[in-house]
Parts: structure tokens; C-alpha cells; sequence
């Protein structure tokens, strides 16, 4: 089993503050009906700070050229559309793309580098793309590059969760944080959060998912995306009740695992790395790749 969903919070392991900024790029993307993604170059280009379309289309050439150079296909990833748009009572068409990660990250690499947000972007969309690419293989990855892959699938469950539990009532931070427990405590047999992070022996500030192996990981996964499945299909609307869901989800997992004769949660190791690193480690690989080719404006 595979959830292969890309993070609106972006990088992992970056602050909070960044986190909230690459949801801007998240925001303007578009999934069309076959599950397949784009961004619209008319909506990127306000996003990168680009306010004229006339200097942004000077971008999507020079990205247009690197493409080819690298062997894609530029009409597969610069999907060009054209576009009816009302002004006042008359109607004029225009022209767009329909860009691909792929041309979003080649965007960004041939940008303004003054911008502060393209270098934002540059990150971003370094990161989606590789995990496009390790997605696509996830059975030949190493064991670092799977936590990665599923740690990212969590972050955008985890959302998802968290705004289903609101709906159903768990509003404050404290009420949010007994309703994160109570998961916990049914996938570990009764232990809690703190409990948790004291067994992997981790430090204050470390985050006992990024502490988890790939086999850990995909058990929490489960649960988070059980948990928001059936409080949207029960329609949940007491935190008590919330509560009581996740718990349920959580043993239920649990009870799986012990069915088909695995290892329990909090018995399985902890990796040395934290999931921080694996990216930074990835990122420096990243940076050694062959730059796309910059072209003068």
C-alpha cells in the first residue's frame, strides 16, 4: 500500500514561518480529475512576484530552452492553453500554461535571483520534484529515501486530520494535542506521546516522527488517514467523541499489526538520522546536479 501525496507544508524540517510560505505555492496548483497536477502560469507569476506577464514569459522561455536541453519533452511540461477572460462586457482570449512540476522547478531556476521568493521557490520545488522522482520508485529506494517519501505523506495527512477535527469540535491547542494522544496511545497499547518520545530517547524539541523507520511510519500513516476518514463519514461533532475515534483507529491498527504477526510500534528501532537530516543530506545531492542553463534577459 502507497499514499503518495505531496506536502503543502513543503520542505521537511524547515520553521513553521517557511512552512506557512511554500503553501503559497500549494495553493495556486491545480489537481485535474485524473489525479494529475499543474500550476497555471497566470497564477504563478503574481506568486513569484512577477506583476508584468511580459517579463514572466521571458522566464517560461528561458525554463522552456533548459527543458529542452535536458531532454523533456517542453510540450508535456509547458502545456500552452489559451484562456476566456471577460473585460467588462466584451471577451478576449488569453493565452496560459499549464505548468508541471517539473516547469515550476525550472521557473524558479531561471528567475530573479533577487527575488526573495524565487529562492524560496527554488526550494521548493526542488524538493517536490525529487520526491516526484523517489515516489515513482519507492520499491528500489534505500531506507532513509522511503521515510522521506511517507514522512511527507503524514505532513499533508496530518492536515487534512487536524482540519477534520476541528469540524468535529477539537478546537484549542490543548483539546488538539489530547486528540493527537489519544492516537497515539491506541497504536502504542496505552502509551502516550511523552512516553513515546522518552523510549526513542529523543530531546525536548525533536519530533517522534521524524525518529520513525519507514515500517513505523506507515503504521501512523494508517491510523492518520483512517482517523480523518471516519470522522468525516461518522460526521463527528463532539471532541469527546473525536477522541474516542482516533483511539478506536489507533487499536484497530494495532490489532492488525498483531494479526498478521508484526512487530509493535514501540518496539521497532529508531533510525540514527533524524528525518532533518535525511533532507539536508538529499539537498546537498541536489545541489551537485547539473544546473539548467541560464540564458541572458
Amino acid at each position: 500500500m502507497r499514499f503518495v501525496i505531496y506536502p503543502a507544508e513543503g520542505c521537511l524540517g524547515m520553521s513553521d514561518l517557511k512552512a506557512k510560505e511554500y503553501k503559497r505555492f500549494e495553493d495556486v496548483k491545480t489537481v485535474r480529475a485524473d489525479g494529475s497536477e499543474y500550476w497555471s502560469a497566470r497564477e504563478l507569476a503574481p506568486t513569484l512576484d512577477y506583476l508584468r506577464w511580459e517579463n514572466f514569459i521571458n522566464v517560461i522561455k528561458r525554463a522552456m530552452v533548459a527543458g529542452k536541453n535536458s531532454g523533456h519533452a517542453v510540450d508535456a511540461d509547458f502545456r500552452e492553453v489559451t484562456k476566456i477572460v471577460k473585460a467588462g462586457a466584451a471577451e478576449k482570449k488569453m493565452t496560459d500554461y499549464e505548468l508541471s512540476r517539473y516547469a515550476c522547478y525550472l521557473i524558479v531556476q531561471n528567475g530573479d535571483p533577487r527575488k526573495e521568493v524565487i529562492a524560496l521557490g527554488q526550494t521548493y520545488f526542488a524538493i517536490q520534484t525529487y520526491r516526484q522522482e523517489i515516489a515513482d520508485r519507492f520499491n528500489q529506494l534505500d531506507e532513509d529515501s522511503k521515510r522521506l517519501v511517507i514522512r511527507g505523506d503524514i505532513k499533508q495527512w496530518n492536515q487534512m486530520l487536524a482540519e477534520a477535527a476541528r469540524n468535529a469540535g477539537v478546537i484549542s491547542n490543548e483539546e488538539f494535542a489530547a486528540f493527537q494522544n489519544a492516537g497515539y496511545i491506541g497504536l502504542y497499547g496505552g502509551m502516550t506521546v511523552d512516553e513515546i518520545h522518552d523510549r526513542k530517547g529523543l530531546a525536548a524539541r525533536e519530533k517522534i516522527l521524524d525518529f520513525m523507520g519507514s515500517e513505523e511510519l506507515i503504521a501512523n500513516l494508517f491510523r492518520i488517514s483512517q482517523t480523518e476518514s471516519k470522522l468525516k463519514r461518522e460526521n463527528i461533532q463532539d471532541k469527546d467523541a473525536a477522541n474516542d475515534a482516533h483511539f478506536i483507529v489507533g487499536r484497530e491498527v494495532r490489532s492488525a499489526i498483531e494479526h498478521v504477526g508484526g512487530v509493535m510500534p514501540e518496539d521497532l528501532p529508531t533510525p540514527d538520522k533524524s528525518i532533518s537530516q535525511v533532507e539536508r543530506e538529499q539537498m546537498d545531492r541536489l545541489k551537485t546536479r547539473k544546473k539548467p542553463l541560464m540564458l541572458d534577459e
